[in-house]
């Protein structure tokens, strides 16, 4: 006789994961004719029904292509409904730089992902990648290989700043770590 399996809840099923469960789960498939793969995205059958189809991602996209918001409205309405639509919004985009779904995994500070975006790298850089780019541009635009190039000067200044950002945040990582 099998010895029973014990769960790993402790007595609460609240905290089992979430699709732990071992049944069968139904899946809606694409309404498109053929097609076998997961309806996951709705779209109305008709305007103002609450009748939907349910489409895979690639026949969802194909149903909007030709999609348009201001189908029906003259010129001078299109542009006043694009006005206010950019108004309404216009709090979003100012906002937009709070988000946290910003670049990198939140370790770096906005000036180390500046100093990244001056040297061209990925924002999961490690600094050995941050040395062999400061390098490289440094050699391209150095003062003694372009002497008396302005715009030179000023990109080689760029990324020096650049790299001792970059140098002091990977010190004061060692430093606490």
């Amino acid at each position: 006789m099998p010895k029973p399996r014990r769960s790993n809840d402790w007595g609460f099923p609240r905290w089992r994961g979430y699709g732990g469960s071992r049944e069968a789960t139904n899946v809606r498939l694409c309404d498109r004719h053929g097609c076998e793969e997961p309806g996951d995205c709705p779209a109305p059958k008709a305007p103002n029904s609450p009748d939907r189809w349910y489409f895979c991602q690639a026949h969802a996209a194909e149903y909007n292509r030709k999609w348009d918001y201001f189908e029906g409205l003259d010129k001078a309405e299109k542009e006043q409904r694009a006005k206010a639509e950019r108004q309404e919004s216009a709090g979003y985009a100012e906002a937009s730089h709070y988000g946290w779904a910003g670049s990198g995994d939140g370790s770096r500070s906005a000036d180390e992902m500046r100093a990244l975006d001056v040297l061209e790298l990925e924002a999961d850089a490690d600094f050995g990648a941050v040395k062999k780019a400061y390098r490289a541009k440094a050699k391209e635009v150095h003062p003694d290989v372009k002497p008396g190039d302005a715009e030179a000067a000023v990109e080689f200044q760029k990324l020096q700043v650049a790299y001792e950002v970059l140098r002091l945040a990977e010190e004061r990582r060692e430093w606490k770590g």
